[in-house]
């Protein structure tokens, strides 16, 4: 299992409509195979930050299975318009597991 960890800096002013689209955008992250849970988290101190956890089977589900898939076309259309820079995506897997479940 890997998480891909994404900071997705917002475009001012557009948190909100950002929001509205990631609840749509969602349901096709979710249906994709390897798929297993994803978390968006948003920052207290910086009110246009999110974080997006995607917990992956293998880094192939993330790299290959979805971004080189038909949905993630409209994951793009659906998303990238919102960030300012482009989000860093980085992939990590587990060292020492502290009985998360998962």
């Amino acid at each position: 299992m890997i998480l891909e960890i994404a900071t997705l800096n917002i475009k001012a002013g557009m948190s909100d409509d950002f929001e509205s689209a990631f609840q749509q955008a969602s349901s096709i992250i979710a249906s994709m195979p390897g798929y297993i849970s994803h978390d968006l988290q948003k920052c207290i101190e910086k009110s246009d930050r999110y974080l997006l956890l995607v917990y992956w089977q293998s880094l192939e589900d993330h790299t290959i299975g979805f971004r080189q898939s038909a949905e993630y076309q409209t994951w793009k259309a659906l998303l990238h318009h919102f960030y300012d820079p482009f989000p860093l995506v980085e992939h990590y897997y587990s060292v020492i597991d502290l009985g998360n479940k998962r």
